[in-house]
């Protein structure tokens, strides 16, 4: 209960302390689907900037233009950035696609074909080519335990055991 009420509480503070450069990741582990659900937070403006940097264009991702373009580019993007291994194998993350809420940009992902996990390791290098400062936070549940971490750039690697 009480890495829950922290997690909110992070969660409000960043949301109002926004010159920090933070994303958040959950990986939620759907037993009855045997799929683990990923989601990542970003601010929105940072997400916009990043993606203009990387792929040379003006991105409104609020109001896009072209929703299937700005969905590939956050999918390629991300995929570069975010690499998760789960019991020692490569998970192939599929982008379900995203939402804005308030602020935040919360991008969706799924992993397939999970029937258990024993162990989680995460390379991340999301939005550290934007911002030298960014922090990538990171929340793994699985049966009911959550396990946290935090990775300062330039650290780009975190694992978890259950």
């Amino acid at each position: 209960m009480v890495a829950i009420l922290y997690k909110w509480v992070l969660l409000a503070f960043i949301s109002m302390a926004h010159p920090f450069y933070v994303s958040v990741t959950d990986l939620h582990y759907n037993d009855k689907e045997k799929m683990v659900e990923v989601s990542i937070r970003i601010f929105t403006d940072d997400l916009e900037k990043t993606l203009k940097n990387n792929f040379n264009k003006n991105i409104d991702l609020t109001h896009p233009t072209n929703k299937a373009e700005v969905d590939n580019y956050i999918n390629q993007y991300i995929l570069k950035k975010l690499n998760i291994k789960i019991n020692n194998s490569i998970a192939k993350m599929k982008y379900v696609g995203y939402e804005i809420q308030q602020e935040s940009t919360w991008c969706y992902f799924e992993i397939d074909n999970v029937n258990s996990i024993q162990s989680v390791a995460i390379t991340s290098t999301l939005l550290y080519d934007y911002q030298p400062s960014q922090i990538n936070i990171f929340h793994i549940t699985y049966n009911g335990k959550e396990k946290s971490y935090k990775l300062d750039n330039p650290n780009s690697f975190v694992s978890f055991s259950f």
